[in-house]
């Protein structure tokens, strides 16, 4: 899929801006940090995860215990995406049973990866409760999904493409806004 840039919604001081606050929300919201843990939805997912991880224990002295989710199986477009998709291992070093699971995406759109990831999570065991975190909602949604946290609002076009870049994985900071170009 690719895109004409149209706009950039966010750059790095607006993304660290963003991260900062969804990470005080989930203080606030969760009244403190006992039993709150992070699962980063792979890929983009796990460095913003990281990122919130850093940002509590700097104001609130508290590391978080951090997992990585791969939902690659649990996907109800598996097929169509790859006849043989690459599965990576999740990564959840600790119980959820009786805590409070953030999940942590990049882009919240249809619902349909939030709704695979809540698959994987309960798999996982019993949370007490499942929030989600995203860097940015962009609407359109098909199924009855809301985030918890959301950094940037944005409203856009079917047409539209958000592309999140993060230094971690694509060696550059910033949130655009772009145009579908068809082949």
């Amino acid at each position: 899929m690719e895109g004409i840039t149209k706009s950039k919604i966010l750059d790095a001081d607006g993304i660290r801006r963003a991260i900062t606050r969804i990470a005080h929300e989930i203080v606030e919201k969760n009244k403190g940090t006992d039993g709150v843990v992070l699962v980063g939805i792979r890929r983009r997912g796990v460095p913003l995860a990281e990122r919130i991880q850093q940002r509590i224990e700097e104001f609130e002295g508290v590391k978080l215990p951090l997992g990585i989710l791969d939902i690659t199986l649990y996907r109800d477009d598996l097929s169509l995406i790859d006849v043989q998709p690459v599965v990576h291992q999740t990564e959840v070093p600790f119980t959820i049973e009786g805590k409070t699971v953030v999940l942590v995406d990049d882009v919240l759109y249809t619902g349909r990866t939030a709704r695979a990831a809540l698959d994987a999570t309960m798999d996982l065991g019993r949370a007490e409760k499942i929030q989600l975190a995203v860097l940015v909602d962009r609407g359109h949604r098909e199924l009855p999904i809301r985030a918890d946290y959301v950094g940037k609002n944005l409203p856009t076009s079917r047409r539209e493409i958000v592309s999140v870049c993060i230094k971690e994985i694509d060696e550059t900071e910033e949130v655009l806004l772009l145009e579908r170009v068809d082949k």
